[in-house]
């Protein structure tokens, strides 16, 4: 199993807002920071926001920053949001399943259980379990300078 790259940048940015709470960040600071392409993180960045995982302000001042407590936002919800809608097998997608197993096939019953077990884990971790108290992601994260500039700690 993996996760795509747009699950791994929603996970980071979620993490950069959480870890820098004063203010609004800006896309530029989360993809220096995470290593990012801001092309990418513009996409994964319209998502959370539509999905009510952060709030976002336009312009010059503009930003971002989390639209609830980190303890509110499930990882499990964030990574069905982004991993939902993507069949974990072609036997998973009904509408363009061509495998000939299909009827028969058991393996598909064990990778639904492994799917389920995957995500029953992630329901039970919050954004603070990732983040509260874990001062070495806060040394990669952490601005350390006033909102607006793009320097981190380091």
């Amino acid at each position: 199993m993996r996760l795509t790259i747009r699950s791994n940048l929603a996970m980071r940015t979620l993490m950069f807002c959480a870890v820098n709470p004063e203010g609004l960040v800006r896309k530029s600071d989360i993809a220096q920071a995470c290593n990012a392409s801001e092309n990418h993180l513009a996409q994964v960045i319209n998502t959370l926001a539509h999905e009510g995982f952060i709030d976002t302000q336009r312009g010059r001042a503009g930003g971002l920053r989390l639209a609830r407590p980190m303890a509110e936002i499930g990882i499990g919800e964030v990574l069905r949001t982004f991993e939902g809608r993507t069949a974990f097998a072609e036997c998973f997608a009904p509408d363009s399943n061509t495998c000939p197993l299909a009827g028969a096939c058991r393996f598909r019953k064990v990778l639904e259980r492994a799917v389920d077990a995957f995500y029953a884990t992630m329901d039970g971790i919050t954004l603070a379990d990732l983040v509260a108290d874990n001062l070495p992601l806060e040394d990669v994260l952490r601005m350390c300078t006033p909102r607006g500039m793009v320097a981190a700690c380091g």
